[in-house]
């Protein structure tokens, strides 16, 4: 899997510099680095492909069933451009999706949340989920109609990580004492932190719905304060090279900074080959990002990965 993803997003990444040369030329460098400051986070790495050689066939077979990744995205009607892309796209590789929208609306299936903060939004869909499936789905990813996401590569991610173990995971931020996963990059939450989660909620001292002091926090922050209550901390993704996994800007973004940073290395300062997710990306962008992960494939390579995770059953995927 690692040497064709690898092939692949080489290949879009030089493709994407390309344009961002042409848009950018004649401007002169920002000089601004690309390299997130140190924090004393916990790193959680994607297995390497030494250990997926050793994994047996029938477990093979077993982790690619057992790994259900339940997929919400909160959006807001002035938001149906970004929606409809998400909905016809990526989210079609999740093992289930629901929309959390901050009222009804007619031209999709949603489920009204009745309110348009964000955090209140977040709060009701992560109860929902866990009312409605915690018997089903053991992974949580949460992400903005903004965002495009690799199911494929969450999955290979989470191999033999215990969803029975409190894992919050993302990119990471410090701001002041708290370290929190930004919410740009998508959220990634095992079955046993939204168990502690929903036990916060119950406790308005801790997790306020509304009111107090973190109420004026951001979502993602408010988040991370109410599972630190619960004895969940945020947890940096990488690859087994270290790079992010989740992405909270644009491969646009990351390839302007990487050529400005690491001119003779763009395509290896970029990104991880087995890049999870990315922000900031327009409607068109998304089915440009859909056709170069799921259809667009290089003559003569074989395909030879040792897991396959199938879409549901039903899927009308790439």
């Amino acid at each position: 899997m690692l040497s064709e993803s690898s092939s692949f997003m080489k290949g879009l990444v030089l493709g994407s510099l390309f344009c961002v040369l042409v848009t950018i030329f004649g401007q002169m460098k920002s000089g601004h680095g690309n390299k997130s400051p140190h924090h004393e986070h916990h790193h959680v790495q994607a297995p390497n492909k030494d250990v997926v050689a050793k994994i047996t066939k029938d477990e093979r077979l077993e982790l690619s069933r057992s790994i259900r990744v339940y997929c919400i995205l909160l959006v807001k009607p002035k938001d149906l451009g970004y929606w409809a892309a998400a909905r016809d796209t990526w989210t079609k590789h999740c093992d289930r999706v629901d929309f959390f929208s901050s009222e009804k609306v007619k031209v999709f299936e949603s489920i009204s949340l009745e309110t348009s903060d964000t955090w209140t939004m977040m709060r009701k869909a992560y109860k929902f989920a866990y009312d409605q499936y915690r018997d089903e789905y053991n992974w949580f990813f949460l992400a903005h109609p903004t965002t495009f996401a690799v199911i494929e590569n969450l999955k290979y991610f989470l191999l033999r990580k215990d969803t029975e173990q409190p894992f919050y995971m993302g990119h990471t931020v410090k701001s002041g004492d708290l370290e929190y996963v930004d919410a740009n990059g998508g959220i990634v939450l095992s079955l046993e932190s939204l168990k502690r989660l929903n036990g916060v909620f119950e406790d308005p001292a801790k997790c306020p719905e509304q009111g107090g002091m973190i109420w004026k926090l951001p979502e993602d922050k408010q988040l991370a304060v109410c599972l630190k209550y619960s004895g969940v901390f945020a947890e940096n993704a990488e690859d087994f090279e270290g790079k992010d996994v989740f992405n909270a800007k644009s491969i646009g973004a990351l390839i302007k900074e990487a050529m400005s940073n690491h001119p003779q290395q763009v395509v290896e300062g970029c990104c991880s080959d087995m890049a999870i997710t990315f922000n900031g990306l327009s409607p068109n962008n998304m089915h440009v990002m859909m056709y170069g992960v799921y259809r667009l494939r290089p003559y003569g390579h074989t395909f030879n990965d040792a897991l396959i995770f199938l879409p549901p059953n039903g899927s009308d995927n790439d």
